[in-house]
């Protein structure tokens, strides 16, 4: 494997990223070094496609600052204190990149940085209702909802960690049993499913906003943990937001049928 070793000053001074096209046009344009290796400024990182096809045309890829001394050795465990998906060695964190666990950076659009991007949504808009319901005196439905809270950061935690989701219960149900009270709410709240309108009042829209927010939030999951064959590898969180979406719809047939009230 080679090191690279890159310096990058977040002090105004950007750093680029070099794509498989850029080295392609370099190489097109006879910018390589006369001994034919490929030299990466302190300010440069290359992308896996790019490094993949200089490998392929047998080119060795190095710090630039080899040029000015190629018998001086890096001292790696001195200054990397970053490591990357791409191989890359880093001094300091770039503000384009981010911790995917430990020292390990990636992307900001990473897919599981995404995954935890929208839970941290979804929490923030769960906290809105909960003030709604705080001012509408449903210290019930508050109570739920900070246990729902509980609940959102237990996931991003498991993400993080690479823990398993224990098995859990909300509201009293475990997960078998939101799916059924979800499915059969006239057993349950002796009344129908329903399409949400205005005319069922303002909490109401804003439990089926935290059911929408939810399943957007289960669909970004499956982005960020599906493998090559599309199968999931942490279903256990897939799965904890689809129960989620349900426990919303049962809020709102609990809201309807006055379970809410004191």
């Amino acid at each position: 494997m080679h090191f690279i070793k890159i310096n990058i000053r977040c002090g105004g001074e950007k750093m680029s990223v070099l794509t498989e096209d850029d080295v392609r046009r370099m190489i097109a344009h006879d910018e390589l070094h006369e001994k034919g290796d490929f030299y990466l400024t302190p300010k440069q990182i290359i992308t896996p496609s790019a490094r993949a096809y200089l490998a392929e045309k047998n080119i060795t890829i190095k710090n630039k600052e080899d040029l000015e001394s190629e018998a001086e050795p890096m001292d790696l465990k001195e200054e990397v204190l970053f490591d990357t998906l791409f191989g890359a060695k880093l001094t300091e964190k770039p503000e384009h990149m981010t911790h995917l666990r430990g020292n390990l950076l990636v992307f900001k659009d990473h897919p599981r940085i995404a995954f935890r991007g929208a839970m941290d949504s979804l929490e923030a808009e769960i906290i809105m209702v909960q003030v709604l319901a705080e001012k509408q005196g449903l210290k019930k439905l508050v109570k739920d909802l900070e246990e729902i809270i509980r609940f959102v950061r237990n996931l991003v935690r498991c993400e993080v960690s690479g823990e398993p989701l224990n098995e859990f219960n909300l509201q009293g149900l475990d997960a078998p049993a939101l799916r059924a009270h979800s499915h059969h709410p006239s057993q349950y709240y002796g009344m129908h499913h329903f399409l949400p309108t205005y005319r069922h009042g303002e909490m109401v829209a804003n439990l089926n906003k935290l059911r929408t927010l939810t399943r957007e939030s289960e669909l970004v999951a499956y982005r960020a943990f599906k493998d090559e064959y599309g199968q999931a590898t942490r279903e256990d969180l897939i799965r904890a937001l689809n129960r989620l979406s349900s426990l919303f719809w049962i809020m709102m047939f609990k809201y309807l049928t006055d379970q809410y009230k004191e």
